[in-house]
């Protein structure tokens, strides 16, 4: 009876530890105010295994504050796409960056 529970401990573990790195939940903020154009960043020098994130504006919840670019590890078969701010009737809403295929 102990192994079985035992058993069933890791397993639950291990499920809890393997959902979260397949999860696709996204979620998204609206604001009436338009983010101001993105900032001129000088991209560094390429680093292998990574891909370079441009910067974006995020919304701290009073204003637009910019967060500069930075690098993630490259994902075979993907494509990396910024982070943007997309119009929604008289809206912003602002998309994560995500990988594609």
């Amino acid at each position: 009876m102990r192994i079985q529970a035992a058993m069933y401990g890791l397993i639950l573990a291990a499920g809890a530890t393997l959902a979260p790195a397949t999860s696709e939940a996204r979620t998204y903020v609206e604001v009436e105010v338009a983010p101001p154009a993105a900032r001129v960043e000088v991209v560094p020098a390429a680093r292998a295994g990574y891909v370079w994130a441009p910067g974006y504006y995020h919304w701290n919840g009073h204003a637009h504050v910019w967060h500069g670019g930075y690098w993630v590890h490259a994902r075979p078969g993907y494509h990396w796409v910024a982070d943007t701010w997309e119009p929604n009737g008289h809206h912003y809403r602002y998309v994560p960056g995500y990988w594609a295929r």
